[in-house]
């Protein structure tokens, strides 16, 4: 059966707060509408149902049984509607209530806890569910849906037409060394010097492992790898415990006493802009409009500790 044109959700509210209030004038107040305006809401359902709804007696409007029956049935389809609303929100990732966030392992230290710490003062209702990964993780995630934002290492110059960035500091690569280590009293490491020397290297998909990559290929040779691992702890770890060097991003500096971060020679200079992003079809997200304005008052602060951002 076709649903006569005039009858509308809008109508629906209507008829319910009249059968709530019972009172013309009442309903048109609690509806911010003119007493007519009610009045003729309720005539057109009926003209759309082609039943009578209400009678008349004296100046007031009495409903009818098929009146009840139709509000019992119109209360539950609204339910339904505003339902269905919050549903499609959701799974669209407009959620309200809820932001889901990717970020690197390596700015767990001070970059995110400082950004969530000043969303939640911003939103004080919303709820964080953190997800950590590596670049090529966090990108599909974006991708898929998966996250609301996320936030990665890119190259310096970035763009990509689906993802709105907004940066949040520019960071240098550095050799990687236990503490002490020989290495420590040069100026400028030169990665020549250490071709006999063993490596330790994150798993392909992480921005610091392509900068890796790129710095040896700068030197001409491939190092020798002893382990390669997934995520960036495990990486100190092995570091500090002597089974070799790496090269890792300035922001690792104070992960653990015992590694030691040392300057590379100018010919290997590589670096990372660790850059908030999230869709662009969602920038007028609540949510994601407080992260972006978190996110541009962490970089005009200074952003990470002996880190600066060039803009965006």
């Amino acid at each position: 059966m076709m649903i006569d044109d005039v009858i509308t959700l809008r109508k629906l509210e209507v008829l319910l707060t009249f059968m709530q209030v019972n009172n013309l004038t009442r309903a048109s107040e609690l509806l911010g509408q003119s007493a007519v305006s009610v009045h003729r809401a309720l005539h057109s359902l009926e003209e759309g149902l082609r039943c009578p709804l209400f009678k008349r007696e004296g100046r007031k409007l009495v409903p009818l049984p098929a009146a009840y029956a139709f509000a019992n049935y119109a209360e539950r389809a609204l339910g339904e509607v505003d339902k269905g609303v919050r549903k499609a929100r959701e799974v669209a990732g407009f959620d309200t209530v809820s932001l889901k966030m990717g970020s690197l392992y390596s700015l767990t230290l001070r970059c995110v806890p400082q950004l969530m710490t000043g969303l939640r003062q911003r939103k004080p209702e919303l709820r964080i569910d953190l997800t950590m990964g590596s670049n090529r993780e966090l990108f599909q995630g974006l991708a898929d849906g998966v996250l609301d934002a996320a936030v990665v290492g890119v190259a310096p110059v970035f763009h990509h037409p689906e993802l709105q960035s907004v940066p949040l500091f520019d960071d240098s690569l550095y050799l990687a060394a236990p503490a002490p280590s020989p290495y420590a009293g040069r100026g400028a490491i030169d990665l020549l010097d250490l071709r006999h020397e063993k490596f330790v290297r994150l798993a392909d998909g992480f921005a610091t492992a392509e900068s890796f990559d790129h710095a040896f290929g700068q030197a001409g040779y491939r190092p020798e790898i002893a382990v390669s691992v997934g995520d960036i702890f495990s990486l100190i770890n092995l570091i500090g415990g002597g089974l070799g060097y790496s090269l890792l991003p300035g922001r690792v500096a104070d992960f653990s006493p015992r590694m030691q971060l040392l300057p590379l020679a100018p010919r290997y200079a590589s670096s990372q802009r660790v850059t908030l992003l999230f869709p662009r079809n969602r920038e007028r997200d609540p949510k994601l409009l407080a992260l972006a304005a978190e996110s541009r008052l962490y970089r005009h602060a200074g952003g990470q500790a002996g880190q600066t951002c060039q803009g965006d």
